[in-house]
C-alpha cells in the first residue's frame, strides 16, 4: 500500500539574526491511506515546522517528501491543511468561510455553497450559516476551520493542535466528534497536540519528536479498539501508552 505522505531523511535549518536554528533533522517517516496518526513533542520540536514542510510551505534542506508515492514539483494544495488558529474572516458569513477553498478553486458559488450546506448538520453547524465568526463559540469556530479544511477535497488532513485553546469539556466532545467523522468517512489524519492523553485517545500510530533539533524518537502504535470511548481512559493499555509517552518526552511518571 502507497502511504499518503512519506518523509525521507528530511532535515530543515532557519537562518536568521546571525545565527543558524536546526528545526528538524533526518527525519523519516509514513502515513498510511485511513490512519489517524498524532505527533506529539516538546515546543520547539519542529512539530509545526513539519506540517509546513509537507504542504509546500517550506522546503526542506534536505531530503525528500513524497504525497501518495511520488514526489510533485509543488505540494500545495495537495494537503488540507488547518493551522493552529481558526483565521476564521471576520467579513465573511459562517458559510462564506468554509466555501473559501472551493472559491480560490475557481468553483461556482451556487456549487459550492450547496455543498457546504449537506456538511453544516454533520459538522454541528446548522443554524449558523449566516452568523459571522465573533459570534461563535471556541468550539463552533474550530467546527467551521474543521470544514473549511474538508472542503479543500483533499484525501489527507493535516490539523495543527485544533483543540489547544478549547476547555476540557469542549475538547473531549470535539475529540469524539472528530473521530466519529473520520470513521464515517475515511480520511487519513495527521493530527499535532502537546496532549499525551489527546494523543494517545485518538490515534492509531503517535510520532514522538525529539527536542529541538525534531527526530523521530518513538512511533508507537495505540492497540485500544475502535470506536474509542472517554472511559477508555481507565484501561490499562491507555495508562501503559501514556506512561511510555511520557517518558519518551524525558517526564518522570
Amino acid at each position: 500500500m502507497t502511504p499518503r505522505i512519506e518523509l525521507r531523511h528530511v532535515s530543515k535549518t532557519f537562518v536568521g539574526s546571525g545565527r543558524m536554528v536546526p528545526a528538524l533533522d533526518d527525519v523519516s517517516l509514513k502515513v498510511m491511506p485511513g490512519e489517524f496518526v498524532t505527533v506529539i513533542g516538546a515546543s520547539g520540536s519542529g512539530k509545526s515546522t513539519l506540517f509546513n514542510l509537507c504542504v509546500g510551505l517550506l522546503d526542506p534542506d534536505q531530503g525528500s517528501i513524497l504525497i501518495d508515492g511520488e514526489e510533485p514539483k509543488s505540494r500545495l494544495g495537495k494537503l488540507g491543511y488547518m493551522p493552529q488558529h481558526d483565521l476564521l474572516l471576520p467579513w465573511r458569513n459562517v458559510l462564506d468561510n468554509v466555501i473559501l477553498p472551493r472559491d480560490v478553486q475557481g468553483v461556482a458559488r451556487s456549487e459550492s455553497r450547496a455543498e457546504a450546506l449537506e456538511m453544516f448538520e454533520r459538522f454541528g453547524l446548522a443554524g449558523f450559516e449566516r452568523d459571522y465568526p465573533s459570534a461563535l463559540s471556541g468550539g463552533m469556530r474550530q467546527r467551521a476551520a474543521l470544514l473549511r479544511t474538508w472542503l479543500t477535497g483533499c484525501d489527507t488532513l493535516l490539523l495543527d493542535e485544533p483543540f489547544g485553546a478549547l476547555d476540557a469539556l469542549t475538547r473531549k466532545e470535539l475529540q469524539d466528534w472528530l473521530l466519529s467523522v473520520w470513521q464515517e468517512f475515511g480520511r487519513t489524519v495527521v493530527f499535532i497536540t502537546h496532549d499525551v492523553d489527546e494523543a494517545v485517545y485518538l490515534a492509531d500510530r503517535v510520532i514522538v519528536l525529539g527536542s529541538r533539533p525534531g527526530r523521530v524518537v518513538r512511533e508507537l502504535a495505540v492497540e485500544l479498539p475502535r470506536p474509542r470511548r472517554q472511559g477508555m481512559v481507565a484501561d490499562p493499555v491507555f495508562g501503559s501508552c501514556v506512561r511510555e509517552l511520557l517518558g519518551d518526552l524525558g517526564v518522570d511518571t
